[in-house]
């Protein structure tokens, strides 16, 4: 039996998972993915421990399983897209990594965005301000110093993968959905650069390859660090919202994916490229297909946030009787309905995919209202940011894909997939694998060592559906006059957000003063 491992980096989990050549998901291990944010706006990550805290997880995993590094035929590594990781001339880590829910570049983004028309025939792509492009902007007008130190610009999976092999390289789809790749051409392009204003990037792109490319083998050094053996190949891995989509069989536009992790993800492959009206982003695909996106950092990541805010005692007394406030939460959403939560969430602490000043919000709330309804009000509305992207790739599409196949953390919970279902009126499949960015990059080793001739193949004998979630038509008419006004509201607070961002700036600055 040959066994891969996926090393999976998220914004909010680092994890490690062993899958076996069937698509069985044998073992998983992880932790909390340790993020910084010094001030507003950052959020950053410290990578000189990132090895080490890797290497904790592999043993564990490998201990869970009962089965030693030997057995591994492959490794690959899934990471989040957009942000920055960097290298200096030497190889060494002198800078935290950015992550991609970083928005420090916003105000140069909003800038760029008004001349995107420049590149968009170039990169198929809009601009956003947790781009890498983006960041090295920032860093070039606001810490010099840092950004003369970088040799070599890498996206997350791409560091990881260099830290355990030693070799530096690019995944070419990681970065066609960073703003860095001409996709008529498949290759980098200086025009691109210089749009954004650092031309000089142009030789710090390391070579590129692809998600089932052998890009080296464990080093002696990494070996020792992690528990690993030396010499196990190493594969290009890839984005997570590409092996979310491979697995969970989306292969065609007849499906979507959707993930709602840290991040709120919406695609599909197509032949066809999005155009530059409908806003929305364009990368390349394992497959070779071009991958039509709809995300922004305005999903699962904004339900943490707001249970800590508002549930700190009861996480406690719920860690004090070994249960997970998850659990209460899954017998409030059991126990309510669509009609229950009376107030709107605006889900954009991370971000916004409307106004980009925009922040997260509640309105509606009234005296009587209860900590339940705001924290379902959280959940819905974070369906409803889901539907606005959903919304956006059906207008390019031109109708209804057969079934919605899901992945992330909300996938933890059955009601809220179900609200999902009925928020978007489209039935959600899960399939069999929890951890699914594990199984993309196992079936990128599958392919990569020649078990399956091609990634459709891989699909084909690696995943599986096994639940499926019919909208229901009462929550569907409530959730639809939920949307509206959700919407509405949203569109008339647009363009009016500047005003409460720069009182924010002013008194951040006198508190610092």
């Amino acid at each position: 039996m040959k066994y891969f491992l996926t090393i999976d980096n998220g914004g909010t989990n680092t994890k490690v998972i062993l899958t076996d050549v069937q698509g069985h998901q044998l073992g998983m291990s992880s932790f909390a993915t340790k993020r910084l944010s010094s001030k507003p706006n950052f959020q950053e990550i410290k990578l000189t421990t990132l090895l080490t805290d890797i290497g904790q997880v592999i043993q564990a995993t490998l201990k869970k399983t009962k089965i030693t590094a030997d057995k591994i035929s492959a490794i690959s590594v899934v990471g989040h897209g957009k942000g920055l990781y960097a290298l200096d001339a030497a190889g060494k880590i002198f800078m935290n990594g950015i992550l991609s829910t970083d928005s420090r570049a916003k105000d140069i983004a909003a800038e760029l965005s008004e001349h995107v028309e420049q590149i968009y025939p170039i990169s198929h792509q809009q601009i956003m301000a947790s781009q890498s492009p983006v960041i090295l902007r920032w860093l070039k007008e606001n810490q010099p110093e840092k950004y003369q130190q970088i040799n070599y610009v890498l996206s997350n999976k791409d560091f990881i993968r260099y830290l355990l092999t030693g070799k530096i390289y690019q995944e070419l789809g990681d970065a066609s959905g960073n703003n860095l790749i001409n996709l008529n051409t498949g290759e980098y392009d200086q025009r691109l650069y210089d749009f954004f204003g650092i031309p000089e990037i142009a030789t710090k792109l390391p070579p590129l390859i692809h998600a089932t490319d052998l890009a080296g083998e464990i080093t002696n050094e990494a070996a020792k660090i992690t528990g690993l053996v030396s010499g196990t190949p190493v594969y290009g891995g890839m984005f997570d919202i590409d092996a979310c989509a491979l697995a969970t069989g989306v292969l065609s536009d007849d499906l979507f994916s959707m993930i709602a992790g840290t991040w709120n993800m919406n695609i599909f492959p197509s032949e066809q490229l999005a155009p530059i009206e409908s806003g929305l982003m364009n990368s390349i695909f394992p497959t070779g297909a071009n991958l039509i996106e709809a995300s922004s950092p305005t999903s699962a990541g904004n339900l943490d946030i707001m249970l800590k805010m508002l549930l700190a005692d009861e996480i406690q007394n719920a860690q004090q009787n070994n249960k997970s406030i998850y659990d209460y939460l899954e017998m409030m959403l059991d126990s309510t309905d669509e009609s229950y939560a009376k107030l709107v969430f605006f889900p954009f602490l991370y971000g916004s995919n409307s106004d980009p000043n925009a922040e997260g919000a509640f309105i509606g709330l009234q005296s009587s209202t209860t900590k339940s309804e705001m924290i379902r009000a959280v959940y819905e509305g974070i369906c409803f940011a889901h539907r606005q992207h959903i919304e956006q790739l059906l207008k390019v599409l031109g109708h209804k894909p057969k079934a919605i196949r899901m992945s992330g953390g909300a996938c933890n919970s059955e009601q809220w997939i179900q609200m999902f279902a009925d928020v978007l009126n489209i039935p959600i499949e899960i399939t069999a694998n929890s951890e699914l960015g594990g199984l993309g990059g196992a079936i990128a080793c599958a392919v990569g060592i020649g078990e399956y001739a091609d990634l459709t193949e891989a699909v084909k004998n690696m995943t599986k559906v096994v639940k499926r979630y019919e909208p229901q038509e009462k929550a569907i008419k409530v959730y639809d006059q939920k949307y509206q006004v959700y919407s509405s509201l949203l569109q008339s607070l647009n363009g009016n957000w500047d005003e409460l961002n720069s009182l924010q700036k002013e008194l951040s600055s006198n508190n610092d003063n």
